[in-house]
């Protein structure tokens, strides 16, 4: 028997990070204080430029950087009908002009949930790292964008039951959409469970 997808299913990750600073310095731990390093911004670290994120394999996922209103529909359990659910707001952004992209999941009945997605080049695939309210932990997941210039996602740990893949599928001038499918046969055949489609905040 199929199960179906909770209404808290969303897409895909990162365990945050934080500078712990001491009583004696305005430097972050690890860190020595000098001149440089006092005057480097937050904003300047992680935020400004998009360019890194537009280039060579960076550019798989730095195509969806920008502010997006998300519309989405669950399968119900008749296995036939789509209901439309609250939607959410998801927001991408390019962190340290090519070091990652990371992206913000707001949906729409409250919570946050957050990827960091680094791109590994001797791997040549992604690894992404998931978090969610009312989720606590990271979900490690790896994706690769197939010929058709999608990007495919599966769970490495923890292994879902039953086994889950998510795809972005390539966008396009309008938006682009996203889809989650199951797989109860061992990943032989997939169903398609939950979807959503972007446009421009």
């Amino acid at each position: 028997m199929r199960k179906m997808i909770t209404a808290a299913a969303l897409p895909a990750l990162i365990t945050g990070a934080a500078f712990a600073q001491t009583a004696d310095t305005k430097a972050p731990v690890g860190i020595k204080a000098s001149a440089d390093t006092e005057n480097i911004t937050l904003e300047s670290v992680l935020v400004t430029g998009n360019e890194g994120c537009l280039t060579g394999p960076m550019e798989q996922f730095g195509r969806y950087l920008g502010d997006w209103n998300m519309q989405d529909w669950q399968l119900s359990p008749d296995g036939k009908t789509w209901t439309e659910g609250k939607g959410a707001r998801w927001n991408f952004v390019c962190i340290g002009n090519g070091l990652a992209v990371q992206d913000y999941w707001m949906p729409n009945g409250g919570g946050v949930g957050t990827n960091l997605r680094l791109y590994d080049t001797k791997k040549e695939s992604w690894e992404i790292t998931w978090t969610a309210t009312g989720a606590p932990g990271m979900t490690h997941i790896t994706a690769s964008e197939d010929e058709n210039g999608n990007i495919v996602m599966h769970y490495v740990s923890p292994k879902p039951t039953p086994a889950r893949r998510i795809t972005f599928l390539a966008p396009t001038s309008d938006g682009w959409e996203w889809k989650l499918e199951f797989s109860t046969d061992a990943e032989k055949t997939w169903f398609e469970v939950y979807k959503m489609k972007a446009t421009r905040r």
